[in-house]
């Protein structure tokens, strides 16, 4: 654990919302090629909702992607699986990124060992977090963060994608304002006709009043700083990587 170094990357420059989601693509093909090493890229997303693959191929799904945009938020598909998730800048994005020969050996095990470190630089910030899927939640997984005792909230949801040398684990911590959270995500699974439980999407905040993205930073940064020694690294390296050919395409439905 000790010999790990880990780049921390602070994007300040919002490259757009599908620019964001697809920088994330970008940067993992140069792990992948030998130009990146052990990065984690941390930035606050546009008010965006990613969709699954599965949600883009619903009846409701243009219906969706117009509610999207009438309530401020932009839709678009990820490569990955998985239902719709939405974020805004009260979110932090952590992009993970790691060149590993076998990068499909430990896959699942990332899943749980990421979770729990998530889950206890939460704690570390004074809310009350755990792992593991709560009854109606969005964008179910079994590895996500959740916060509460009685009545739980999402906190924390996790994707992963893994290419021949080279891995991706991407983490959206809900920190603020989870109103328009649950208004745009009631809008979305309404239009798609899925079932799911407005009362699990919440944020940080509500169970730690006071906590501010920049306190939840500083917790989620001392925890990746007991996974490895963390190197602060310039921004502007990112910015300079890009990867032709695995566009991450937004929908074109338009606004009602």
């Amino acid at each position: 654990m000790g010999a790990r170094v880990l780049d921390v990357y602070r994007q300040e420059k919002s490259f757009g919302a599908a620019g964001d989601l697809q920088h994330a693509l970008d940067l993992l093909s140069a792990a992948r090629g030998g130009e990146l090493g052990p990065s984690l890229r941390i930035y606050q997303p546009r008010p965006t909702v990613a969709f699954g693959q599965r949600d883009a191929r619903l009846p409701g799904f243009p219906d969706a992607a117009a509610a999207c945009r009438d309530l401020g938020f932009e839709p678009l598909v990820r490569k990955a699986g998985g239902r719709a998730a939405a974020y805004h800048e009260g979110c932090l994005v952590l992009d993970h990124i790691e060149p590993e020969a076998d990068a499909v050996r430990h896959s699942l095990a990332r899943f749980a060992d990421f979770a729990q470190l998530l889950a206890g630089a939460l704690q570390h910030a004074g809310v009350p977090a755990g792992v593991g899927e709560i009854p109606g939640e969005y964008c179910p997984g079994e590895y996500s963060v959740h916060g509460g005792t009685e009545a739980r909230v999402k906190l924390v949801g996790t994707a992963q994608r893994v290419v021949s040398g080279a891995w991706l684990f991407s983490s959206v911590v809900v920190i603020e304002d989870s109103a328009p959270l649950r208004g745009v995500l009631t809008a979305v699974y309404d239009a798609l006709g899925l079932d799911w439980d407005p009362s699990t999407a919440g944020a940080a905040e509500d169970l730690r009043p006071g906590l501010t993205v920049a306190g939840a930073e500083a917790s989620l940064l001392a925890a990746y700083g007991r996974y490895a020694a963390l190197r602060t690294a310039d921004p502007r390296h990112l910015e300079r990587i890009t990867a032709p050919g695995t566009t991450v395409f937004p929908t074109a439905a338009p606004a009602r």
